[in-house]
């Protein structure tokens, strides 16, 4: 029997209690009763015991439970665009192989692609005791539809104990789907992993409530266990041109990479930047800019340093800077040397994108700004007058 949520009305005295408790907003008052939205409820069980008068019941799911002994091994999804394997992959795999060593199990890669043979000597020098690799003209650039059933048929053959994908445009899009058609548990934008052993646990850890508190998921019931993780929060692994796995090539039947939708073009972004998680300098504006023309003055700088140009999230929905060069909780995550906050006021948000940053360097007019409390050197004053004197100097002192 799925698992429900019922209000005994003849019990309910109308209360409230249970309003106040439950995180998702998904009880009311009606008639002096309780009433649960089930668009909003999780099921998650926070309101049973907050209720004083025992009106609200909650059943678990009593079906039989699956069988996880048949689960092994630690998978890393690693993304590839126009064969050349991208950075988070490797970040996956260094964390992935601390979790197989922990477990005791092997760290498997897997890649999907078109003319990606070669691809599996690479992934083993970073690790990998085990590749999974599909080859198919199909497969050359993501759709949805062929990788998905692609990466369900891996999955249902060899039964992986945990799947890790970047937290991606294409790793949301991709894992999602897999989660949904394998039955199993997803945590989507992590920041740290853990296992616990003696229950053979994954920790899974993200920001959760808008930043203000980190919250640790577990999946016990399914398998596999599945994550996507943030880029640039895990060092990537390293090289050891030494080691060797077992590769797996698998052929399936041409109707598995059948898709719904139709490729067209593929159109870059047209502008003169440098990929803003690479990079290794960021030059980022906030609302202190006052408008598009302040990060034109930003992207002086950030040219002069051969960096990139990034942005809080306030001016991106202020129309100031495209939605790309976004830093934080809804944006990017970036972890370079050099961060250099002008007119970022440091909400929690922000700070959650770029904190991990080697170097920070903020400017505010706000002496009182919360991006002072994590900057390694801070200025206070007008940005105005700050930002076009560094680019000078620098400029004078690159030879630029």
């Amino acid at each position: 029997m799925p698992a429900s949520i019922t209000i005994l009305l003849h019990k309910c005295t109308g209360c409230t209690l249970c309003v106040k408790t439950c995180p998702f907003g998904a009880i009311h008052m009606a008639n002096r009763k309780a009433v649960i939205d089930m668009a909003k409820c999780t099921l998650c069980g926070a309101c049973v015991p907050a209720c004083k008068f025992s009106a609200i019941e909650l059943k678990k799911d009593s079906g039989p439970k699956k069988d996880l002994s048949a689960y092994k091994d630690v998978w890393v999804f690693c993304e590839q665009k126009k064969g050349v394997i991208q950075s988070i992959s490797f970040e996956l795999l260094g964390e992935g192989r601390k979790l197989a060593d922990k477990l005791g199990v092997k760290l498997a890669a897997v890649i999907l692609g078109s003319g990606i043979e070669a691809k599996a000597e690479e992934l083993a020098h970073r690790g990998a005791d085990k590749v999974y690799l599909v080859d198919h003209p199909a497969l050359g650039s993501y759709q949805d539809d062929p990788y998905t059933e692609v990466l369900v048929k891996l999955a249902e053959e060899y039964k992986p104990e945990v799947i890790l994908c970047g937290a991606t445009t294409i790793g949301r899009s991709l894992v999602s789907r897999v989660a949904i058609k394998i039955g199993a548990g997803l945590t989507a934008d992590c920041t740290e992993l853990d296992v616990d052993l003696k229950e053979r646990l994954l920790l899974q850890t993200r920001p959760a409530f808008g930043g203000n508190i980190m919250a640790t998921i577990i999946t016990p019931n399914h398998r596999p266990q599945m994550a996507t993780v943030r880029h640039k929060v895990m060092k990537e692994a390293g090289i050891d041109k030494s080691r060797r796995a077992e590769v797996t090539s698998k052929i399936y039947p041409e109707e598995v990479f059948k898709s719904r939708t139709r490729l067209v073009d593929i159109v870059a972004e047209i502008g003169e930047t440098v990929n803003l998680s690479e990079a290794d300098i960021i030059v980022s504006g906030g609302r202190g800019l006052g408008g598009k023309e302040g990060f034109a003055m930003i992207a002086e700088l950030a040219k002069a340093l051969n960096g990139a140009v990034g942005a809080a999230r306030s001016a991106v929905d202020a129309d100031w800077i495209s939605y790309s060069h976004q830093v934080g909780q809804t944006g990017k995550t970036v972890c370079p040397k050099l961060y250099i906050a002008c007119g970022i006021s440091g909400q929690i948000q922000h700070l959650i994108g770029m904190q991990s940053s080697k170097v920070i360097v903020a400017i505010n007019k706000d002496p009182d700004a919360p991006i002072f409390k994590v900057a390694t050197y801070g200025i206070v004053g007008d940005v105005f007058e700050i930002v076009p004197a560094l680019t000078k100097e620098f400029r004078r002192a690159l030879n630029k």
